[in-house]
């Protein structure tokens, strides 16, 4: 088995097509068809179920993509290995992060970091924590920021944040005048939230919940910018972290909320069971003494 079949077999799953798998890489479509091919006759397994000129990954074709994936990775991770010679001169780091987060938490570690090592590089990718996490475990990015508790059996964790959650109305929104609010006081209101795949949005409909009734959900993304938009334009209210409250507009007002559980911790997760390469250590090891001191 070469390494380039495994590296086409990733692309036809991430494509779910060997034609566009084929045009992505500059080959023909019978090279990466006879890949597939040569693949299962090796493996003696259908990896593909294929209906209606789809293509689907069998439970052996799930198998092997987790593997082919940890292996590529390995395979990346030699260069970053090797940058331990030379005293991480070079390397790459991919980390993902909450789009709900102050990522002023993050860029003022990240400038020091890069003073120290000024050729190691970043990737950072906003996204949801459940998908950070899917991510993370993966092998598609290094390690990510998380909302906490989070599975414990698969990932290395350190806690760094904790914070209260705060109401956030429009100042002319008949909330706004109050102080402190209970949940309850929301059952009638119009909700504006982060989608499904942030863990708020669970923690905010099991609050609601519990008090009896299910928020009136109007609008939920992935994005901050269309939930202050909306918030400018008085269309909801939405609960939000502290730590984001610094920039908001000024026509928006924070109001605490009478719930002991309205608070989230934050984290950063890496993979548990994987070896961690020297760069991703040196990393983790400046994070957590940089945030104690600075957090």
């Amino acid at each position: 088995m070469e390494l380039r079949h495994m590296q086409y077999f990733v692309e036809v799953v991430k494509q779910k097509s060997m034609t566009k798998t084929a045009s992505n890489l500059f080959i023909t479509q019978p090279t990466i068809s006879n890949t597939i091919k040569l693949l299962e006759e090796e493996l003696d397994v259908n990896l593909f179920n294929r209906y209606k000129n789809q293509i689907y990954l069998t439970d052996a074709g799930e198998a092997f993509f987790f593997q082919c994936k940890e292996m590529l990775k390995m395979y990346d991770n030699i260069p970053n290995e090797l940058s331990n010679l030379l005293e991480l001169k070079k390397g790459h780091l991919k980390i993902g992060i909450p789009t709900i987060i102050n990522i002023r938490i993050l860029i003022g570690l990240i400038s020091e970091f890069h003073e120290m090592y000024p050729n190691i590089t970043f990737q950072l990718f906003e996204n949801g924590s459940k998908k950070i996490e899917n991510d993370v475990y993966y092998g598609d990015l290094d390690m990510g920021i998380t909302v906490l508790p989070t599975n414990n059996k698969n990932f290395d964790i350190f806690s760094f944040l904790e914070e209260k959650l705060k109401l956030v109305v429009h100042k002319n929104h008949e909330l706004s005048k109050k102080t402190k609010i209970d949940i309850e006081d929301l059952q009638e209101q119009e909700f504006i939230l982060f989608n499904s795949d942030f863990y708020l949005n669970d923690k905010i409909k099991n609050t609601c919940r519990n008090y009896g009734f299910n928020p009136n959900i109007i609008f939920e993304t992935t994005q901050w910018s269309f939930i202050e938009e909306m918030l400018l334009n008085n269309l909801g209210i939405c609960i939000l972290p502290e730590g984001i409250l610094v920039l908001l507009d000024n026509n928006l007002q924070a109001i605490d909320i009478n719930e002991p559980s309205m608070k989230w911790e934050l984290g950063i997760i890496w993979r548990k069971d994987i070896i961690v390469d020297s760069l991703t250590k040196n990393w983790i090891k400046f994070l957590q003494e940089n945030f104690l001191i600075n957090y």
